[in-house]
């Protein structure tokens, strides 16, 4: 019995420390934020939403990356760092391009409900955006290292797995809060408010992406 207990409490530590990190790693403003909160003001809910899952899924592979000591997605990560680092900078530079230069709309009127499923373009996307941030990346493999150290080690497969699952499951209360935080106020946006706000994410995103690529030829010809 006294061991089953110890099983069960050392399931909840790992399920609140996970939880935890998933809000940490989600919760600092950058280009998902930004782009979250642009898809929830343009599109509703489900809009910030679908952005917010693609970074779900990031943070899910970086974390099992961590958990499990997948060397081979660890390998990748590092040998083709630079890489990935480039490609993240150009895709930001394109999401921050598009809404500077096209017109800003509501894709879904305030008085209309959209579905997850319409707004699925954007998860890939957002994935691709979380495993290519550098900062996700190194913050990850630090707060999964340092909670490992505090605890002793994740000892099984299931310890991992559940660490990954509160993980992933911070992010997306994370992403849930905000995208609905969003929505619940989008009602008040007129079409100037509206070209304010992709005026200021383009320009937010489009720094993002020329830093990380500016940062990466530093760092190739140093």
């Amino acid at each position: 019995m006294q061991a089953g207990a110890q099983i069960v409490l050392s399931g909840i530590q790992l399920v609140l420390a996970g939880l935890g990190i998933g809000v940490l790693m989600a919760a600092p403003i950058g280009p998902v934020n930004v782009l979250v909160i642009q898809r929830a003001v343009s599109r509703g809910f489900w809009g910030g939403l679908a952005a917010g899952l693609g970074a779900v899924l990031g943070d899910g592979v970086l974390a099992a990356a961590g958990a499990f000591s997948i060397a081979a997605i660890s390998d990748v990560m590092v040998s083709y760092g630079d890489a990935i680092q480039f490609v993240g900078g150009l895709l930001l530079i394109g999401f921050g391009l598009a809404l500077l230069l096209c017109r800003p709309v509501l894709a879904t009127p305030v008085n209309e409900r959209s579905h997850l499923f319409e707004h699925a373009g954007i998860i890939p996307q957002t994935f691709v955006l979380t495993v290519t941030n550098p900062g996700a990346i190194l913050g990850m493999a630090a707060m999964i290292g340092g909670l490992g150290s505090l605890i002793g080690g994740l000892n099984t497969n299931l310890e991992a797995l559940i660490l990954v699952a509160a993980i992933m499951g911070g992010s997306l209360l994370w992403w849930l809060g905000l995208s609905e935080l969003i929505a619940t106020f989008r009602h008040k946006l007129t079409e100037s408010r509206l070209n304010v706000i992709n005026r200021i994410a383009g320009v937010v995103l489009f720094g993002f992406g020329v830093a990380l690529i500016i940062e990466g030829l530093l760092r190739y010809f140093r």
